[in-house]
């Protein structure tokens, strides 16, 4: 089959693999239909998750939906022919952390977990085509896939009146939206403030809409991005490059700032022209930094005392002069974490069936999976309008 294979730092190549085969009762093989590229991939292409965490040969790729073509004599609730969407996280369903609803962090599935364990502590979840710390799954960026646990993971789509592209994103970027708002806890009427418009982020503004935010503030560089929060988030909006954002966001604020600050940027924040990001850049060019975490500080500085900050932005490592004494003087709440995504994708799907939320609008830019490594370059430099990738092999 054909798949997208991580070789090296900024090289991703389209090659011949072998087709993935039963492994265990519990499997499934999808046919993909549709997959896409997430702000995530380009952790791994730009090499923010190094060697020996990616190897040459891995198959990226973590949004990715299609056509069950065999199951495992283990899976009950899947047939030859379902149409299913596959979260991005896999989990086993059995666990302590499973039966909490804690699917991300599943203890059963991350076959590295001795390696994850050294690096935070404690092992979340496997995932789909992300790196030899979380189980080193082969992903879905390719023609077939193996998908582990089936009965505890994909959801069946059983309106063919649903385009792809309609439903794809319930497998990462639409819940990891949805519990982004969740977890900065807004509350009727609150004024959130989103750095990143990026895939995550649109979704993020649209979540936040639906569970009460009477004011979002999105705060980005990229002119599309920028357009498409306001036009289909209906965000005010911040360009950081024009306007310095701690004193826009009080001046909007009346000198409270926001009540909900929420990063979706995560380790490779540019925050250009600013001392602490050309600091981040810089140790990280020359390995002594993994991180560059300006839009984390930010929002902190930003957020009301008393407020929430929600971090959806993936981190990869340790981070450089992280802002705790703001964090504890202004008695902020942090959280963030891999989305649960099993635990949103029912409800979240019934809002797409009942015409709330198309989550298509994202979409800029739509190619053939041989098209990828190119594709992937275009979304990394943010050249051509791109904001999101839909590939279909």
């Amino acid at each position: 089959m054909r798949a997208v294979v991580w070789h090296g730092k900024g090289d991703v190549r389209v090659e011949n693999v072998p087709d993935p085969r039963i492994e265990a009762p519990g499997d499934a093989i999808v046919k993909v239909t549709a997959t896409a590229i997430c702000g995530s991939d380009l952790h791994l292409l730009d090499g923010y998750v190094p060697w020996p965490a990616m190897q040459p040969g891995d198959i990226l790729g973590h949004e990715f939906m299609g056509e069950v073509v065999e199951t495992g004599a283990g899976v009950t609730r899947l047939k030859k022919g379902d149409r299913v969407v596959v979260p991005f996280v896999i989990a086993c369903g059995q666990c302590f952390f499973c039966r909490k609803s804690l699917w991300s962090l599943c203890d059963a599935t991350n076959r590295d977990r001795e390696k994850l364990e050294a690096l935070i502590g404690h092992a979340g979840a496997g995932l789909f085509g992300y790196s030899h710390l979380y189980g080193h799954y082969q992903g879905g960026q390719a023609e077939y896939v193996r998908v582990p646990h089936a009965d505890h993971g994909p959801i069946r789509i059983g309106r063919g009146d649903l385009r792809d592209d309609q439903v794809l994103f319930l497998s990462d970027i639409l819940p990891t939206g949805w519990m982004a708002a969740e977890n900065a806890g807004i509350e009727p009427g609150d004024t959130v403030a989103v750095w990143g418009c990026g895939p995550v982020g649109q979704m993020t503004i649209r979540s936040c809409w639906t569970q009460g935010a009477g004011r979002v503030i999105a705060i980005d560089r990229v002119p599309e991005r920028l357009a498409m929060a306001r036009a289909h988030g209906k965000a005010e909006t911040i360009d950081f490059m024009a306007e310095d954002v701690y004193g826009r966001l009080q001046e909007m604020t009346q000198g409270r700032g926001p009540d909900r600050c929420i990063d979706a940027v995560g380790a490779e924040a540019h925050g250009l022209g600013t001392v602490d990001a050309v600091v981040d850049k810089a140790k990280a060019l020359v390995g002594l930094g993994s991180d560059r975490p300006h839009a984390l500080r930010q929002a902190i500085q930003c957020c009301r005392k008393g407020g929430t900050v929600s971090v959806p932005g993936v981190y990869i490592g340790v981070l450089d002069k992280f802002p705790m004494g703001a964090a504890f003087g202004k008695g902020l709440t942090i959280r963030g974490g891999q989305t649960h995504v099993q635990r949103y994708l029912r409800p979240l799907l019934d809002r797409i069936e009942r015409g709330e939320i198309d989550p298509s609008f994202v979409i800029t830019h739509r190619c053939v999976l041989d098209a990828a490594p190119d594709a992937y370059l275009t979304f990394r430099d943010k050249t051509d309008g791109c904001i999101k990738v839909f590939l279909t092999p």
